[in-house]
């Protein structure tokens, strides 16, 4: 079920590699045997198909590369509880941004104790009933939200999310979260005289990072941070080294393994009595998806084709429409031109690319395939304008 040559498509020819380090390992993906057996079972929505012996895989070579880095994963990336339950069984804790993503957890008998809030901006009505389950582990980036967390929990335990370089990454995510570096000394001297158990620090390099230097880079700013807080007579315990681990789509990536040299090189001299966290989600599922849809229309508007998918915006495509650079597959083999593809909802903002190079003799009832697509698909998708949710499969 392991399949680590891909089904190049009309969107995934490989680009020439600017570096050496940039596509130096095979990837794994989802065989598309499996797409072809789910559509003779049947096609009545967008589907999602899944194969968790991938999700095993990831899981295991994300911890051969960073033995001392423990996978937390972001539950955010997919909840569905069979990829729950395979992360389980391969010994990961979890990252969690809201209750219900706990009680997720908790359902599943995932002890409270391997679970860590860390979203950083948070409800006092959420903060309470983590408690109440159990949370001692949460994410701050400001005294206001240090000051409710500990007002509501003296005896939580905090981490400080910084932020850090996000250059080369394909999803830039500073900017809404993460402490300034000239407002981290006012975090530190906030937590001393509140008495917060300030005890530990993260970052996020940036989603789909595809510049390794950029751990380095958060680590070594960690440690001088871990120096001060020691100076000031806090207790650091923990490094939280977040997510951001590309999974291959078009362009090319640092294997995990490149990564994992750049990461244990920057920890071989951190004191052994501080634990080591990431927060992986995309490179833990991405590669186990083919994510298929169908065309549903085609028209030409002011000299323009467009085709319109029955999966957009609001009904996984939520990514592509933000930017991310998807591999598009079909079974067409005509001469490549310009598509603007909307959704199908009555929405003017379910438009999910504009000049898409797709075979032009695409007709509707043509499926759409998008490998490694198990992330951010059914999570992002909703029910607006009545539309069903995609379907889930596994093989």
């Amino acid at each position: 079920m392991l399949n680590a040559l891909p089904r190049e498509g009309v969107g995934g020819a490989r680009p020439q590699l600017p570096s050496p380090s940039l596509d130096s390992h095979q990837e794994l993906r989802l065989d598309f045997s499996h797409v072809s057996s789910a559509l003779a079972q049947g096609y009545d929505r967008p589907l999602l198909i899944i194969d968790p012996s991938i999700v095993r895989a990831k899981a295991r070579r994300f911890m051969a590369a960073m033995p001392r880095v423990r996978p937390h994963y972001a539950v955010k990336a997919n909840p569905h509880p069979r990829v729950l339950k395979t992360l389980i069984g391969e010994g990961a804790g979890f990252e969690i941004a809201s209750i219900w993503e706990l009680d997720l957890l908790l359902g599943l008998g995932v002890p409270v104790e391997e679970i860590h809030y860390s979203n950083p901006v948070k409800s006092r009505d959420y903060i309470r009933y983590a408690r109440d389950k159990g949370v001692l582990w949460y994410c701050v980036d400001g005294v206001e939200e240090m000051r409710k967390i500990v007002a509501l929990q003296p005896d939580a335990k905090l981490y400080a999310r910084l932020e850090v370089s996000n250059a080369g990454s394909d999803w830039p995510l500073s900017g809404k979260f993460g402490v300034h570096a000239m407002e981290v000394e006012c975090l530190l001297d906030e937590a001393v005289r509140i008495g917060a158990d300030l005890a530990g620090i993260t970052f996020h390099v940036g989603s789909q990072c595809r510049n390794a230097e950029n751990w380095a880079i958060g680590i070594d700013l960690v440690k001088k941070i871990f120096h001060d807080m020691r100076v000031k007579g806090l207790k650091p315990r923990l490094l939280n080294i977040g997510g951001g681990y590309p999974v291959r789509h078009t362009k090319p990536i640092p294997s995990i393994e490149v990564i994992g040299d750049v990461v244990n090189s920057a920890l071989a001299d951190l004191p052994s009595d501080i634990r080591v966290m990431a927060e992986p989600g995309r490179y833990m599922v991405s590669d186990s998806g083919y994510f298929v849809c169908r065309i549903i229309g085609k028209e030409v508007r002011n000299g323009k084709r467009w085709m319109y998918w029955d999966s957009g915006l609001f009904s996984g495509m939520a990514e592509a429409h933000e930017g991310l650079q998807l591999c598009i597959d079909s079974d067409r083999k005509g001469a490549l031109v310009p598509w603007n593809v909307g959704g199908p909802t009555c929405d003017s903002i379910d438009i999910v690319y504009k000049d898409l190079l797709l075979p032009a003799d695409m007709e509707p009832e043509d499926f759409i395939y998008i490998p490694n697509a198990g992330a951010y698909t059914t999570a992002y998708a909703s029910n607006f304008n009545g539309f069903p949710l995609p379907e889930v499969r596994f093989v």
